[in-house]
């Protein structure tokens, strides 16, 4: 024995890739950053025609790179008031019609979460029926329209208050909660509602963050409830602005109009579309973290 001599101390590997695991990765990683590609060259291509001269884009020099930077068009529509009117229409529907939904949703899927209700199936039926079927176009025009909620936010917010893919999802999720938490919450005192504030809604954060995300989307990209039920320009959301400046470039292209003017109109609307998709991109850092968590803690177990 050789005194100051250490023993080797064991050396740990870790588990070693199989080929087939190796050339999965690859071909994932192939196919994701195909992905993102196809999804972001779009919109960097409508970003880089926003910030182009109007000479380039006539010329279709335009791509991913902006060519000739000008600003003028991003002045002109942030000059039109009612482009600013219809932007905090857009704004105040969709805080107003998120809060709404949010709370309608959460209550409906909490109570149909509880095995012990009674008719549970019944309000799971009527969830899923409005899910395949509608009333139709018309009949929708002439409820909403008697109801007196023509021109008023109602008409955007309450026909569409309840996603039932939303209602199922957050259903699934309460019944993964333990019900020991639960029944411990009644035994110290707690009723029904006590339980949803104090119990349930604190362990759902995850899953509330990733149904807000969802709503306040959905929302913001909506035009047709407007435009069916408002009458008046300055009550529009600004993605009603926006398909009319589409329709009015597709008018000038069949009317055969010169080819600025067709452009010049392709300008205003790539503008737009930057300026309507920003507030979604600057929201979405901030509950990412939790959409992967919440539709996952929300999906259905096998």
């Amino acid at each position: 024995m050789i005194l100051g001599r250490k023993a080797d101390a064991p050396t740990t590997r870790g588990p070693v890739d199989s080929r087939g695991y190796r050339i999965f990765r690859i071909v994932n990683a192939v196919v994701l950053t195909g992905v993102v590609i196809v999804t972001l060259y779009p919109f960097l291509t409508i970003v880089a025609r926003s910030l182009s001269d109007e000479a380039y884009i006539i010329a279709g020099k335009v791509n991913l790179v902006p060519r000739g930077f000008d600003l003028t068009a991003y002045k002109l529509v942030m000059s039109d008031g009612m482009f600013w009117t219809n932007y905090r229409n857009t704004v105040v529907y969709t805080v107003v019609a998120t809060i709404i939904s949010i709370v309608l949703t959460t209550c409906y899927a909490y109570v149909l979460s509880k095995p012990q209700l009674k008719g549970r199936g019944v309000l799971v039926g009527i969830a899923l029926f409005t899910m395949f079927f509608s009333g139709g176009l018309i009949p929708n025009y002439v409820l909403v329209t008697s109801l007196g909620m023509k021109n008023t936010i109602w008409a955007v917010v309450i026909p569409n208050a309840i996603s039932v893919f939303n209602l199922l999802v957050m259903k699934a999720f309460f019944e993964s909660l333990p019900t020991e938490l639960e029944e411990a919450a009644a035994v110290d005192g707690l009723n029904t509602y006590g339980i949803l504030l104090r119990i349930v809604l604190p362990l759902s954060k995850a899953i509330i963050a990733t149904m807000v995300l969802f709503y306040a989307v959905s929302f913001w990209n909506s035009w047709f409830s407007a435009f069916l039920y408002f009458d008046r320009q300055d009550l529009l959301p600004v993605t009603v602005y926006l398909r009319n400046l589409i329709a009015g470039a597709t008018s000038a292209e069949s009317a055969a109009a010169d080819a600025d003017k067709v452009q010049a109109a392709a300008t205003f609307q790539a503008v737009t579309i930057v300026l309507t998709t920003l507030p979604i991109l600057a929201v979405y850092p901030f509950v990412q973290r939790y959409f992967v968590r919440g539709v996952m803690l929300g999906a259905v177990k096998g």
